[in-house]
Parts: structure tokens; C-alpha cells; sequence
């Protein structure tokens, strides 16, 4: 057996700490410590191969240094043109720079990770130059952490006066992730109430239009921010129905997580979930608002007859991808680069 030790680097920790690409990096150290993988987060710590989840001038930094050591270098695939446009000010025009240093980046790794096969195919067929070993693997959940917790439930419930039947979200409030059709939605059914969770310290570098929602959104609407994980699987309890209507992503930490506490879940039916979600069977999709609606209603007023079903078909998802086994698939990955390195 292959002793690895592993720098796991993301730049901006404090400032993308909230999203995807940070709990994706929390996820990482949980599930190597799970299964016995040694790891740094200090780039000056010696380490036997880099496994890298962020764009930019350090990270490029810390892929050339390792290089130079002759170490095998990984790249997780966070991130692409396609999920960062319709996210912060500005980010239609930035778009182009983030595609070409997903470029550079991804083609001077070694080796790469995807989180799905969605992304996998997006990443070979526009972004690499030549042909590079992707690994799938999922950026996973604890199913032992996110479950149904009754105490959890009630304090929720008490703490934001909840007294209709309870549609939650979750992730930062881009346009991307379908925050105005999201709005529509909880303005078709005032007797619903209905949470968005997020981190609301990036409000300032969102778009004027996203901004006055967050400000001035519908009575029913909340924005409570970013929440403990306690405070979230509260929510998950009280929750009738979890609702990502995002149009474009690279899987989506809060949909294993709705799956692993057995919510029932709604998603778009975008490229990302083919083959692993399906429509009736494990989850809901919905092409437009009208569809959105129609599947929300009925969940809400137990009109599923099979949902038990789906629910644990969903949650058996979840299982696949507890973080447990996330781990087990990354040292073996790992050990598999060191035995077979040609750098």
C-alpha cells in the first residue's frame, strides 16, 4: 500500500468559503480523513501529489512549483464558463477570462476530477487541448450528518414562525441558479412559505435587479442568509419539498443533501442530472415554471401516491455518495497517479 500524502489547495478560503467550491473542499477533508489520508492545506508542507479546486494566480502558482518538483498534479473542475455566467456583477464579461484560465489550468494539470459525467464531457470536449485521464467522482454528502433530526425540526420551526407548508432552496442568489423564476413561483402561492438559503455577504456584488429582490422580496419569501448546517437540516425536516431550479450546474452539494434527508426533491431537467436523476423514479423535474408548480402542488398536497418510494430511491442516491465512500475513491485514485506517474 502507497503512503500518500496530499496538499488539498483552494485560494480565497475566506472568501468562497460558502460556496460550492468551499463546502466541496470541506467535503474533501472529511472524506479523507474518513478513510486515513494524510493532507495539508499548506502549500510549504511537504506532500506527494496536489489536488487543486480553484482558478487563479496562487493556484497556477502552486501547479507550476509542483511541476518543478516533479509532484503529480490534480484538478478538480469546479469550475467553467458555462455555471459562471449569470453569477456576480459583472460576470457575462468575465465569463471569457474564466474560460480561458480553466484552460490553462486544466490542461497543465496531470490529471483531473469531475464531480459528474456532465462535466466531464463539457470539460473534454471544450476545454482541453488534448486528451487527459478525468476521473468522475462525486463531491459528495454525509449521509450520518444530513438527516431528518426532530429536535432540529422544532427548533426551526420556532425560530421562523412557520405555521404553511414550507418550500426551501439553497446556494448563492445568482440568476443562474433560477432566483427570478424562484420568485415568480413564491408569488403564485401565497399560502406557501417559502426560504432561500445562502450567504448574504456577497449581496454587494450582485446585480442591481438581484439585489432588490434579496431587499424587497414577497411576504412569503425569506432570505434568512447563510445558516449552521444545524440550522439547515432543521429546515430539511420542516421542509415539504427542497426546490433548485438552477438552469446550469456542475452537480450540486444541496441536492445530495436534500436526497440524503429524504426531502423530495425538484429540480430542472438540465443536462447535469441525466442518467443519475430520474423524473418519478428517484426525484422531479420540471422543464419550465408552469411544470415547476404543477409538481410543487402536488407533493405538497400529498397527491404522489408512490413519493415514499421516490423518497428512498433519492436517498439511496445519497448513499452511493456518502462521503465515506467519496474518500475511498480518492485514495485509491491518488495511489493509482503515484504508481503509474510518468511526469
Amino acid at each position: 500500500m502507497i503512503v500518500v500524502k496530499v496538499l488539498l489547495f483552494s485560494e480565497g478560503k475566506n472568501t468562497f468559503s460558502r460556496s460550492g467550491v468551499g463546502q466541496a473542499l470541506n467535503h474533501q477533508v472529511e472524506a479523507l480523513g474518513a478513510n486515513n489520508v494524510e493532507f495539508t492545506l499548506n502549500p510549504d508542507e511537504d506532500y506527494d501529489i496536489v489536488h487543486i479546486n480553484t482558478l487563479g494566480i496562487k493556484s497556477w502558482r502552486v501547479l507550476k512549483k509542483a511541476k518543478k518538483k516533479k509532484k503529480p498534479v490534480i484538478y478538480h473542475t469546479h469550475t467553467t464558463y458555462e455555471d459562471f455566467k449569470g453569477s456576480v456583477k459583472g460576470s457575462n464579461q468575465l465569463a471569457p477570462i474564466i474560460r480561458f484560465w480553466a484552460k490553462k489550468s486544466y490542461n497543465g494539470a496531470d490529471y483531473l476530477i469531475s464531480p459528474t459525467e456532465y462535466t466531464k464531457n463539457l470539460i473534454t470536449e471544450k476545454y482541453l487541448n488534448k486528451e487527459k485521464e478525468i476521473r468522475v467522482i462525486s463531491n459528495g454528502v454525509n449521509i450520518e450528518k444530513i438527516k431528518k433530526d426532530e429536535e432540529l425540526k422544532k427548533n426551526f420551526l420556532k425560530k421562523h414562525k412557520i405555521n404553511k407548508p414550507l418550500i426551501i432552496t439553497a446556494g448563492l442568489p445568482f440568476e443562474r441558479k433560477g432566483i427570478k423564476d424562484f420568485v415568480k413561483i413564491v408569488e403564485r402561492c401565497s399560502d406557501y412559505q417559502f426560504l432561500w438559503f445562502g450567504s448574504s455577504s456577497i449581496k454587494s456584488m450582485l446585480p442591481k435587479k438581484i439585489q432588490k429582490i434579496i431587499e424587497n422580496p414577497p411576504k412569503n419569501l425569506i432570505f434568512p442568509g447563510y445558516v449552521e448546517k444545524e440550522e439547515l437540516i432543521g429546515a430539511f425536516g420542516a421542509a415539504k419539498l427542497f426546490l433548485f431550479m438552477t438552469y446550469e450546474e456542475n452537480e450540486g452539494i444541496v441536492v445530495l443533501e436534500a436526497l440524503s434527508a429524504k426531502l423530495p426533491l425538484v429540480v430542472r431537467d438540465i443536462p447535469v442530472y441525466e442518467n443519475w436523476l430520474q423524473d418519478g423514479i428517484n426525484c422531479f423535474k420540471a422543464r419550465n415554471n408552469d411544470e415547476f408548480y404543477k409538481k410543487m402542488v402536488s407533493i405538497v398536497n400529498e397527491k404522489v401516491e408512490n413519493i415514499n418510494e421516490i423518497i428512498e430511491n433519492g436517498y439511496k442516491i445519497a448513499k452511493e455518495r456518502d462521503l465515506k465512500k467519496i474518500g475511498a475513491k480518492y485514495k485509491e485514485y491518488y495511489e493509482y497517479i503515484l504508481e503509474n506517474k510518468n511526469i
